[in-house]
């Protein structure tokens, strides 16, 4: 076995997001439906490292411990580059994204449901094969898990949710974009960057006369980021015993916007680009870091039954995402940009969510109110809203009452 330090983990990601960077820009395919880069590298090593463990009896080990702090820090920086200001002009759109969401969560729990019954399952292990792993991830797969092991004896319950939440997100990364540019040509949308310049369409650059960031602000950037994660983890302690039990990002994103809209009053000013970047780097290594340690013999081992559910999870999402999302969103650029990052969250996590919206504003223009709604609504409402479905459906006797 080959067990990297923490130090060669991360040169080893940092090489793969080098490679998922250069492979996204050369590869045609891969450009034209903006495929994030952390998806493309991770995989790409994960493939490798199975094909040296089965072919080479050589295993790959990496220290991924710091792979939650990344998390919590790009939600610190989401929230802390969050103006509710333009939530204002959001808010019709934040309405219609949840009037939309609602009901895809009661799909994709039937979907789960007609799945496992057509595959002979257990009712539970469609559920697991929905909105537990899909929308909820890794911390609600992981949870839901040991109450099927313990009360319904349902056996490799784990592992099963762990590689549903981990496929979901390669499968949310690897269809949010098609998705968006599918729609945005459809619909002859086009960002700032579609166009010509001086051709009347640039957006404005809200920081254009601002200063050039500076070592300091980034230092700046990078204490109020941790401060967050501080101030959020001490938050999740307090109502850790709640009844609806929320996910500590929520607490880290939800101090970033209390700093950034609160602190202005007592005279701090962040510098917003310097943020961005911060919370760039932390969700490219935490996305890179998930997908190298994608076991892939354990996926073809566990995942057969599993997998032909993801798929038919993947074209109900992407279907509902083009014909119903982006209908009830104004079927604009906007709107296209929020159905890709739609994807990503309903099928595999906020944080794919975001790395897709990444991946087409990059290309073709930012998305103010995108990385406003999405980030509320994936890091909040939704996991608010799936409590809700779940154990609605759970207490249902032919699914299995608990």
């Amino acid at each position: 076995m080959i067990s990297l330090t923490p130090v060669q983990s991360l040169l080893a990601c940092c090489l793969v997001l080098v490679i998922g960077r250069v492979l996204t820009t050369r590869i045609g395919v891969l450009a034209r439906y903006s495929i994030p880069d952390p998806i493309v590298g991770g995989l790409l090593f994960a493939v490798l490292a199975y094909l040296l463990s089965t072919w080479g009896g050589v295993s790959v080990s990496l220290e991924t411990s710091i792979k939650p702090t990344l998390l919590l820090l790009f939600f610190g920086s989401i929230g802390l580059t969050a103006n509710l200001k333009l939530l204002a002009k959001g808010g019709p759109r934040l309405i219609a994204f949840l009037l939309a969401l609602i009901p895809f969560l009661v799909l994709q729990n039937a979907v789960g449901l007609g799945m496992a019954w057509l595959l002979d399952m257990h009712p539970l292990m469609g559920l697991l094969g929905g909105t537990i792993t899909l929308v909820g991830g890794h911390g609600t797969g992981a949870a839901y898990a040991t109450r099927f092991a313990d009360f319904n004896n349902i056996q490799d319950v784990m592992a099963l949710a762990m590689t549903s939440a981990t496929l979901g997100l390669v499968l949310g990364g690897v269809v949010g974009g098609p998705v968006a540019e599918w729609l945005m040509r459809r619909h002859k949308l086009a960002g700032s960057l579609d166009h010509a310049p001086g051709d009347g369409h640039e957006a404005p650059d809200l920081m254009e006369n601002a200063p050039t960031s500076t070592a300091g602000s980034y230092i700046v950037s990078l204490t109020a980021a941790l401060v967050c994660l501080v101030v959020g983890g001490y938050l999740a302690a307090l109502v850790e015993d709640a009844p609806v039990s929320l996910p500590n990002f929520l607490w880290c994103l939800a101090t970033g916007v209390l700093i950034r809209n609160g602190g202005e009053r007592l005279g701090l000013k962040l510098d917003d680009r310097a943020t961005e970047i911060i919370g760039t780097i932390s969700l490219s290594l935490f996305l890179g870091m998930t997908m190298m340690t994608l076991d892939l013999s354990s996926v073809a081992r566990l995942a057969g039954p599993l997998a032909m559910m993801l798929v038919v999870q993947t074209l109900v999402c992407a279907l509902y995402a083009a014909w119903v999302v982006f209908r009830m969103l104004k079927r604009d650029y906007e709107a296209a940009i929020m159905s890709a990052a739609f994807c990503g969250f309903a099928l595999g996590a906020t944080a794919t969510a975001i790395a897709n919206m990444q991946a087409l504003t990059r290309r073709h223009g930012p998305a103010p109110e995108a990385f406003i709604v999405v980030p509320v609504t994936g890091a909040f409402l939704v996991d608010i809203l799936n409590v809700i479905v779940l154990t609605s459906l759970i207490s249902l006797p032919f699914v299995g009452g608990m």
